[in-house]
């Protein structure tokens, strides 16, 4: 299944999907269980919690508190008594359903493909203080309930945060990097000698697993550490998976007793921490040689394109000259016809033709006046205006794609200080691509919302759409490249926007939310229009 159609599926069908997938989780790692509650030495259901509730939003909150309750019955046969069960799904629940609903404010601007160090360090950091405050909880639940002695509460504390945190930061990474960026380690021949690597050190360290030889777990780093350097987070997310799922198996067939379950437990987080921090380190340098290689070309073709406004001018002063020439003769035609009622047919004709002469030569100012964004066709003008206009522009093009359009401003936004040619292409080529971008997708439907409000002493104006939104690997238009996802793109549309909005002394951003695509730009109020 691909995964749009993923993200198409019935709610219905991803919950029942996520419970069964939590129960199965719960039943490959219940192993060396600490009392009889069954507290174990790896968690990955939580991380399969972090991913249904990044990618498919907060309206899958209440299956967190559904699927422990669930997995208590089937898997550990509910170890707890009903009261003590509630108190413990709801600590669970709560403790995580909130940590994960915090890392969804927009404040905090987190991107669920992780694409930067920052949004891995945030989804640890969100993880490791839910985990501390649930299994904290969890341990005080059972001692309160008499289960546990309280002298083995910091002790079991301890050991279900470290379970929980190795769960989150190995099928979380994994998952979020798979639905999103649609593949995780990539199938090579160095792949596959990778793979090959890690399931042999596995072998080392199980037939030398007796606890005076446990320091051999530390072989584990070296394959992990290749995928890390060589592939980056998405081979290094897949790497610590595969490592935790040898482990669970080599623990399933070697007797509890041969081995620290607890002191591999402690590693199995250092070592998904290292390599997952080690990964995301060589993404995050390899985008920026990425963006630095893309900015360079830029630079070139910019130099390639350095005279085009004095290009653009030895035009307008060419082709100026012979419209002067035509209008001189088409007014000549009019003052010669005079007011003879005989000739007022051919005189209108005359007539329009003058008025389209000084069309073309208008048209040919203001671009070049474009071109090299001229400050001094800027005036006040209403932000309903713009919109309006953009609209009808698009109208033909919006019907021809079957795509809504909806405005939605404001009642107090007031006149801005702009070229109205100008920030109307900005607002052309911000349609035009959402359409081309719905149209390409296959989208059925579609919806554009283009929306304005006063952003202290500037308006921010916002084009949303329902399509396919942004690819994860486009540069930022901050990047300045000419960059484009269509075939037979230019690529310089997002920067030349953001050039003429730079120009206006505001600033143009895009953002990849979880359906669609929007684009946020700001332009100047006009003095006295407060």
């Amino acid at each position: 299944m691909s995964l749009s159609r993923i993200y198409s599926l019935p709610g219905a069908v991803l919950a029942a999907a996520y419970l069964a997938g939590y129960v199965l989780l719960d039943w490959v790692s219940f192993i060396d269980p600490f009392a009889p509650f069954g507290i174990t030495p790896w968690n990955p259901p939580t991380g399969l919690s972090f991913v249904l509730v990044l990618l498919f939003g907060q309206r899958y909150v209440p299956l967190l508190f559904v699927a422990p309750l669930l997995a208590d019955l089937t898997v550990r046969h509910l170890p707890l008594p009903w009261g003590a069960e509630i108190m413990t799904v709801t600590v669970i629940g709560g403790g995580y359903g909130i940590g994960l609903v915090t890392l969804l404010q927009p404040r905090l601007r987190f991107n669920p493909t992780l694409a930067s160090m920052r949004d891995l360090l945030l989804l640890l950091a969100v993880a490791g203080v839910s985990a501390a405050a649930v299994s904290l909880l969890y341990a005080a639940v059972t001692v309160q309930a008499g289960l546990m002695p309280l002298a083995d509460l910091p002790a079991a504390a301890v050991r279900y945060w470290i379970g929980d945190m190795i769960g989150i930061a190995i099928v979380a990474p994994f998952g979020l990097i798979l639905l999103t960026r649609g593949r995780a380690l990539r199938l090579s021949l160095e792949s596959a000698l990778q793979v090959a690597a890690t399931l042999a050190t596995l072998a080392v360290v199980f037939l030398f697993a007796v606890r005076p030889h446990a320091q051999l777990f530390y072989l584990l780093f070296l394959p992990v550490i290749w995928m890390a350097v060589r592939g980056g987070l998405e081979a290094v997310a897949s790497g610590v998976l595969l490592t935790q799922l040898g482990l669970i198996a080599g623990l399933h067939l070697l007797p509890g007793e041969e081995i620290d379950v607890t002191g591999v437990q402690a590693l199995m987080l250092v070592l998904a921490m290292t390599g997952l921090i080690a990964g995301a380190l060589v993404t995050q340098h390899r985008r920026t040689e990425l963006q630095l290689r893309l900015h360079q070309e830029s630079l070139a073709r910019l130099a390639r394109l350095g005279s085009m406004g004095e290009l653009a001018t030895a035009i307008a002063h060419e082709i100026n000259q012979p419209l002067s020439a035509a209008g001189t003769y088409t007014r000549l035609v009019t003052e010669t016809l005079g007011d003879d009622p005989r000739h007022r047919p051919v005189r209108e004709i005359a007539e329009k033709a003058a008025g389209q002469v000084q069309r073309a030569a208008d048209v040919v100012r203001r671009l070049r006046a474009l071109i090299r964004l001229d400050q001094s066709g800027r005036a006040p003008v209403a932000v309903a205006l713009m919109v309006r206009e953009t609209i009808d522009l698009m109208h033909p093009e919006l019907d021809r794609h079957g795509v809504a359009a909806a405005v939605r401003l404001d009642p107090d936004v007031p006149l801005v200080l702009v070229d109205l040619l100008q920030i109307e292409q900005v607002l052309i080529n911000l349609v035009r691509n959402a359409v081309e971008a719905m149209d390409a997708a296959g989208t059925t439907q579609g919806r554009l919302v283009i929306a304005a409000c006063r952003r202290d002493d500037m308006v921010e104006i916002t084009v949303a759409d329902s399509g396919p939104g942004f690819p994860p690997d486009l540069p930022a238009p901050e990047v300045a490249t000419f960059a484009s996802t269509k075939p037979d793109g230019l690529g310089f549309g997002l920067s030349l926007c953001r050039s003429i909005v730079e120009q206006h002394g505001g600033r143009l951003v895009i953002e990849r939310p979880d359906r669609g695509a929007v684009v946020r730009f700001t332009v100047p109020i006009a003095k006295g229009a407060e």
